[in-house]
């Protein structure tokens, strides 16, 4: 999803960022061959193998990888004394997400949305476009991208490191995801040695979950807090992948601090009652300190 008015000579409207963020929410992971028309510049992914980047001035930085361009950042409106890091869906990239939290932000916190490289996916024919990891099927059986999904994982961490570097403690880092990005996320805060704040999952699945143990983990984030959410009627990554999900973390972390919301009638996508949701998650675990 793009930033608002960043096709070149492009003079059609704008709509507004929560309709950007719900189309390219659900065309975020779509089936092999059905990728979808955007209605406006950047809400959909590409079939053209280019630079997620997509607009004039962006800095990409294209050639291993994990190359991407810089992150879409929603500044904190004073010092900032937390950070949310928050990964897209596959096709996508960070600005309509950036937009999103923009609308429900909090002033000492500062949104950092990075952009996945581009690489090719198995499950769209090997076409190339924005992906954490590769994906090779959507079956509970599929198989999986280990080395791919670990690879990114180790990329999110560098991420937390450097707002630690920026004077962030990781314990006051939320990291969360949309599909795709929300899997990364789950994956990465379950094998960090990072003690993070928080895990948003959204419309999501536990990816490499037979790596895990039986039992419970004994990492610093044995007790972290997870807001899990999902659609009920999600065509894509359905329901069911959630509810196992929070079954599966539910046994691997300490399960009062697990929850789960689902919502009637979503899909593939969001809403504005999820993301109220997740604003009430994000201010009760990153509150001011001064």
């Amino acid at each position: 999803m793009g930033a608002r008015g960043e096709g070149v000579g492009d003079t059609s409207p704008t709509p507004p960022p929560a309709l950007r963020l719900l189309f390219a929410a659900f065309c975020s992971l779509l089936p092999p061959l059905t990728l979808l028309p955007s209605p406006w510049p950047g809400a959909c992914p590409s079939s053209r193998p280019v630079c997620p980047a997509g607009r004039p001035g962006a800095q990409c930085m294209c050639g291993n990888n994990m190359s991407a361009p810089l992150p879409a950042i929603v500044p904190a409106a004073r010092k900032a004394t937390a950070a949310v890091i928050f990964l897209h869906g596959l096709g996508d990239t960070g600005h309509g997400w950036a937009e999103a939290f923009a609308g429900i932000r909090s002033p000492h916190i500062k949104y950092i949305c990075p952009h996945a490289p581009v690489m090719p996916v198995s499950l769209n024919m090997n076409m190339a476009m924005p992906s954490w990891f590769d994906i090779i099927g959507l079956s509970p059986d599929a198989q999986e991208d280990e080395a791919g999904i670990k690879q990114a994982a180790e990329h999110v961490k560098v991420l937390i490191d450097q707002e630690v570097k920026n004077g962030i403690p990781s314990n006051r880092i939320i990291l969360g995801g949309f599909s795709q990005g929300g899997a990364l996320s789950l994956y990465t805060a379950l094998t960090t040695h990072q003690k993070l704040a928080g895990v948003i999952a959204l419309s999501s699945w536990l990816p490499l979950r037979t790596s895990f143990p039986q039992g419970a983990i004994s990492g610093v984030n044995k007790d972290i807090p997870i807001l899990q959410c999902h659609g009920d009627c999600d065509p894509l990554v359905p329901l069911m992948f959630g509810s196992l999900t929070f079954e599966k973390l539910k046994s691997l972390i300490n399960p009062v601090t697990v929850t789960f919301k689902t919502y009637s009638g979503m899909m593939h996508s969001s809403c504005i009652e999820e993301m109220m949701d997740v604003k009430q998650f994000v201010d009760k675990h990153l509150p001011p300190v001064d």
